[in-house]
């Protein structure tokens, strides 16, 4: 393939998280070029970029690899996504456009439709953008990319199972819209923890070489209780 060079350390980002890339295999620049129509110049560039984000490792004799995560690596980007996205929520209430508000009241609408035909694929890729969306509306760029390379880097170290009950999912994603529209901060940022809570129980570490271990990601999770945050 052949992509613009500043488009590089996306499209090595994409396919180390997609399982492109080994965990522990090398990255070298030659076939790296060769792969996505570049010259090394902006490979380069892109691989120190991914190593400052903690995709790859430059190890000694061998040069860039794919990094290999620990557990508890994984299990403190959960932690920090548990953190960062309930403050994103609250921010939002407090500085979202109608611009920002249009968009997730759609993605809202979209989300509550297509939960009801039960369209898993559809509703994943819904709740990336409404997410990136309020991360967005927050109008700190600092927070709005740290929680995106969070998104990433736990779509690399973690399968996710669908919501239970997905009609609820997106009761919850509309309850946050309405307390950002109101400009209630901490009601915002309260049903963004519960959700957030919640939706971490789902997620299974992955192993190299394709496994998943068994057992679901353990958290302090509780129930989320919607009535509860009612006024």
């Amino acid at each position: 393939m052949r992509i613009p060079a500043h488009s590089v350390c996306t499209a090595i980002r994409d396919d180390i998280v997609a399982g492109v890339y080994e965990r522990g295999g090398r990255l070298t620049e030659e076939l790296l070029a060769r792969r996505y129509g570049v010259s090394r110049v902006p490979v380069r560039e892109a691989l120190r970029t991914l190593e400052a984000e903690g995709f790859v490792v430059t190890r000694r004799h061998a040069g860039a690899c794919v990094a290999e995560p620990t557990e508890q690596e994984a299990a403190d980007l959960l932690e920090m996504r548990m953190l960062l996205e309930p403050l994103g929520a609250s921010r939002a209430a407090q500085r979202r456009t109608e611009a920002h508000l249009k968009v997730l009241r759609g993605l809202v609408r979209l989300g509550q439709e297509r939960s009801r035909r039960g369209n898993s694929e559809d509703l994943r890729s819904l709740g990336g953008w409404f997410h990136e969306t309020l991360a967005q509306a927050s109008g700190s760029p600092a927070l709005t990319s740290t929680l995106a390379q969070l998104r990433h880097k736990i779509a690399w170290m973690y399968a996710v199972e669908a919501p239970a009950d997905p009609v609820e999912s997106w009761a919850e994603h509309g309850g946050i819209v309405d307390a950002v529209a109101r400009g209630d901060g901490e009601r915002a940022r309260a049903i963004t923890a519960l959700h957030t809570e919640r939706a971490t129980a789902a997620h299974r570490l992955r192993f190299p070489g394709g496994g998943e271990r068994p057992d679901r990601v353990r958290t302090s999770q509780r129930p989320v209780n919607m009535t509860g945050l009612r006024h």
